[in-house]
């Protein structure tokens, strides 16, 4: 198959492209992203700006897109900021990606996804679900981890203070609460795009411990 992967540079995104250019029913890997990724034979990565991203390029059809965009508030600087990363441009790919044939689409959500919600970042979250169940694709899958473990490149300090506090008592918490390693989401992720099922999914976190 070839899969077209966005966000491949993030913490989920990179254990992505490592499972997928191992995997043997990946054939060919198209990750558009701001800068060169490593070479590899079944690996092809445009440079683009994903506030302009090419209407036309021949990659935009695949047999699935999975989607691993995303960043902080912090980063992002404001809420605007916040929903052009987590938001536009995930909808700007699923519209591309759909309109050039590709059925099949996997996001990394998160929990507590809800375009009802009174937090901004779970309503953000949902709103895009929400327009994502709208573009026709014949198979869509949401991801909905909780919080991440593993090694980032950009320090957060909230966060690995919760990251160390949910892995010493994540025995001791209910499933959905633990700890999600980002092999166990890239893995859920990948399976969702390779065996796609008819019809709208949401991998829940207690799936991916």
């Amino acid at each position: 198959m070839k899969l077209l992967l966005v966000g491949a540079t993030g913490l989920v995104g990179r254990h992505l492209l490592t499972l997928a250019l191992a995997d043997p029913r990946v054939k060919a890997v198209v990750a558009p992203t701001r800068r060169v990724l490593t070479t590899h034979p079944k690996l092809r990565s445009p440079q683009v700006d994903f506030d302009r991203l090419p209407q036309d390029a021949d990659w935009w059809q695949a047999d699935a897109v999975i989607c691993a965009l995303g960043t902080t508030m912090r980063t992002a600087g404001s809420e605007e900021a916040f929903r052009r990363v987590d938001c536009d441009y995930p909808l700007t790919v699923a519209r591309l990606a759909h309109a050039h044939g590709t059925p099949t689409y996997a996001l990394n959500s998160a929990i507590g996804a809800d375009a009802g919600s009174s937090f901004f970042y779970n309503r953000v979250k949902g709103e895009l679900e929400q327009a994502l169940m709208g573009q026709g694709f014949e198979s869509l899958t949401c991801v909905r981890p909780g919080v991440i473990g593993g090694h980032r490149d950009e320090f957060r300090l909230g966060e690995r203070m919760m990251v160390i506090g949910l892995t010493l008592a994540g025995p001791l918490l209910p499933k959905r609460w633990r700890l999600n390693p980002p092999p166990q989401i890239a893995s859920a992720l990948l399976e969702a795009a390779i065996r796609p099922k008819p019809g709208v999914h949401v991998v829940t976190s207690d799936r991916m411990i």
